[in-house]
């Protein structure tokens, strides 16, 4: 079993749905053209998979190979359908917003393959770990598209805060480039997420390659040094 620090570091970077799998891309470049759309389905799709997660690793021992998947996806239909209604009872605005996406969170390849993957051969608890981190992981790609866009595309950002968090939120706008910005009609629209979601697969790939190149220098810089010679026998 790895530990909860690797669980940690392949949610967050070296496994990371968005950026190394790419799953989930449909939600990821469809709803991320603000920061409040973002975070209401990252948030949605974090709570599936802990639930998910946590619900595979309960029965793992109770079903059998010949339904397993069947009834991982009962299991993920059911947590998604939880969100959906918590969503429709609390942020309505925001659920008619986000639409099919929501629903949809049932197909998301990343929610099935850690119950495929991790859950249903890991404890209850490092399944749980495993399921926060990898949503985590989701949930902050998802913001950092969403403010781009939104900050590129309208020249605001965290516009709209009060469908997620209520009527206190409604003053949290910030106007980024002021109030005669024009907008940038790309960012907004489906190619412009494509192309800040490339720019961050990129930038992390360039620094994952940073990262190695320095370990790599480091390890022939330890092997270097004076080595001891000894002279065995008589010298004459």
């Amino acid at each position: 079993m790895a530990s909860y620090q690797e669980i940690t570091a392949n949610g967050l970077w070296k496994n990371n749905p968005a950026l190394v799998q790419l799953l989930g891309l449909c939600p990821l470049l469809a709803v991320t053209g603000s920061v409040v759309n973002a975070l209401g389905l990252g948030i949605a799709t974090m709570l599936v998979l802990m639930g998910s997660n946590i619900s595979v690793s309960l029965i793992r021992h109770a079903v059998s190979d010949a339904v397993k998947l069947p009834a991982f996806v009962m299991i993920i239909a059911a947590f998604t359908t939880c969100a959906e209604l918590l969503m429709q009872a609390f942020t309505y605005e925001l659920y008619q917003i986000l639409g099919i996406f929501i629903p949809l969170i049932v197909t998301n390849c990343s929610i099935l393959g850690r119950a495929d993957a991790f859950a249903c051969k890991n404890p209850v608890l490092p399944s749980a770990v495993d399921g926060f981190m990898m949503g985590l992981g989701f949930l902050l790609v998802l913001v950092t598209i969403g403010a781009l866009r939104e900050i590129l595309g309208t020249g605001t950002l965290f516009d709209n805060m009060h469908l997620l968090f209520g009527e206190g939120a409604r003053n949290w706008t910030l106007n980024v480039f002021g109030d005669n910005y024009k907008g940038f009609l790309v960012a907004v629209l489906p190619p412009g997420a494509f192309l800040i979601a490339g720019l961050l697969i990129a930038t992390k790939n360039m620094i994952d390659t940073y990262l190695k190149k320095q370990t790599e220098k480091s390890k022939v810089a330890a092997s270097k040094g004076s080595k001891r010679v000894r002279t065995t026998g008589q010298v004459a």
